[in-house]
């Protein structure tokens, strides 16, 4: 039994074989430092050029005043709401070219149905106490809703009761 044959050991080159590992090592971990650095740059630096490029939204010389109209409330209570809306710069522009019904009227119905979507069945509290927070929140879905043509808007009345 003692014929068991020992298999050769395989011979160490000392630090010429930990060396080349160790290198291969840290050329892999350069290679990955520098490709997470590349791309930190590109996400955190490449979109700022765009912000700069963005168009700032002018008022225009196209104001709509919405008819007042009463909204019914929690508890039996009512807003009487009437607003004006500011059109953009760049809706006179389209407007007088031909666009948007080469100069029409534009149409407050869409606004008006916001309006009373936003406001019918809400607490009298709430539309007295945050009265500009939900204007700005109206402001922000009546934007939305003429696709950026609105500027502003404006209450001209605002009656609880």
């Amino acid at each position: 039994m003692s014929s068991k044959k020992k298999k050769p050991e395989p011979v160490d080159d000392g630090e010429e074989a930990g060396g080349g590992g160790k290198a291969k090592l840290l050329i892999i971990a350069l290679v990955a430092v520098l490709a997470i650095g590349a791309g930190a740059y590109f996400f955190l630096f490449s979109g700022s050029g765009e912000a700069e490029a963005e168009v700032v939204p002018e008022a225009g010389s196209v104001v709509l005043e919405v008819e007042p109209v009463a909204i019914n409330l929690a508890g039996g209570s009512y807003l009487k709401l009437g607003m004006a809306l500011q059109f953009s710069l760049a809706y006179d522009e389209a407007a007088g070219g031909g666009g948007h019904g080469g100069g029409a009227t534009p149409d407050g119905s869409k606004a008006l149905d916001i309006a009373i979507a936003q406001f019918s069945g809400a607490a009298l509290p709430d539309v007295q106490n945050n009265r500009e927070a939900m204007k700005a929140t109206l402001e922000q879905a009546i934007i939305e809703a003429y696709h950026g043509d609105v500027y502003e808007i404006y209450y001209t009345e605002y009656v609880t009761q």
